[in-house]
């Protein structure tokens, strides 16, 4: 992987598909091209997590999880009430992951797509790669925008008159009535950053097509939040849904057609059109590690698919063991009310 590395301390544009479901194993990778891509590059890394809550840097797990959810084996039959629906029983082997990131509480499973930009501060803005993020969602759904707090959702109110409708390349507006009190919009991605001087970190959670939205819901209602006041970043909570109703059999294949957009709308978005990306990257999730690289007008380039051969990496290890050992512990104030 000594290859590989050097790639990424000299790389100007880099695009990378993780073909690992660890939790740990993702976010590490991600930390470790946050620390050593050049500042002047931009990085786009795309992943799919195993079932696993998130929890952001500065959150209390006691008010945003149902901790006991979690530790329940798969044949128990755990559940609660949701929304009025009956719950359904837990995945098995959930695990509880506290990202570097700020922001609220997600749930990923198979049939969520994780993306991170990483860039240079100087060029930043929230707006821009959730923008991206949209224009490749509105290849599967023409409801999605993005709304005021940077979240991505999907109107759900009827199809405007034709002389309302904005131009296509408004990211925040849509065809369809954005305000229905009986139908609000559906939240189908939010956004986290970490910034430092020099790089800024943006990544999100897109619920593709997740196949339980019920069951995630079970697992983001901590029984105690009533009796418990603490410090810590509270989750904003909001309706959610899928941006595709495809059936299970579907999803793998949706996934990897997603990957291909948001990559095809980024190298657009950065004039990469002369890279070999859209023609190697399916063969490549399919055979294993493979990076490409190259150079042209723009400067030099990278892409690929990485895994778990990327836990040899030192730093990536140590990032890790970092994110395993930071689990739960009383480390909030809390007062019982």
């Amino acid at each position: 992987m000594q290859a590989w590395k050097a790639l990424v301390q000299v790389s100007k544009y880099q695009i990378y598909v993780s073909r690992s479901l660890d939790p740990f194993l993702n976010l590490s990778i991600e930390h470790y091209l946050l620390q050593k891509s050049p500042p002047n590059s931009t990085v786009l890394f795309l992943y799919v997590n195993r079932p696993c809550v998130v929890i952001g840097r500065n959150q209390n797990p006691w008010l945003e999880v149902d901790l006991n959810l979690l530790k329940q084996p798969r044949a128990s039959w755990y559940s609660r009430q949701v929304d009025g629906r009956s719950g359904h029983p837990p995945w098995e082997n959930v695990q509880l992951v506290r990202r570097r990131s700020g922001g609220g509480t997600v749930v990923h499973d198979g049939g969520n797509v994780n993306y991170s930009v990483i860039c240079p501060t100087a060029s930043f803005t929230r707006d821009k790669h959730a923008e991206m993020v949209t224009m490749a969602i509105r290849k599967l759904n023409l409801r999605a925008r993005v709304n005021e707090r940077h979240d991505i959702v999907l109107d759900q109110g009827n199809v405007l008159e034709e002389k309302d409708w904005p131009h296509t390349a408004d990211m925040h507006r849509t065809m369809f009535h954005p305000n229905s009190e009986k139908n609000p919009p559906l939240k189908v991605s939010g956004s986290a950053y970490k910034m430092t001087r020099q790089r800024s970190l943006h990544h999100g959670t897109c619920l593709l097509a997740s196949a339980d939205l019920p069951r995630i819901s079970q697992y983001l209602l901590s029984p105690s939040r009533p009796f418990i006041r603490a410090r810590g970043v509270e989750s904003v909570r909001s309706p959610i849904g899928n941006v595709h109703k495809g059936t299970k059999t579907w999803v793998p294949g949706l996934i990897k057609l997603f990957q291909m957009d948001v990559i095809c709308t980024f190298a657009d978005l950065y004039g990469m059109e002369g890279l070999p990306y859209e023609s190697g990257f399916m063969e490549l999730q399919a055979n294993g590690p493979e990076i490409r690289s190259g150079e042209d007008e723009n400067g030099k380039w990278a892409t690929g698919c990485v895994g778990k051969e990327l836990e040899n990496v030192d730093e990536v290890r140590e990032g890790i063991k970092e994110l395993q050992v930071s689990k739960p512990k009383a480390m909030f104030r809390a007062q019982l009310m």
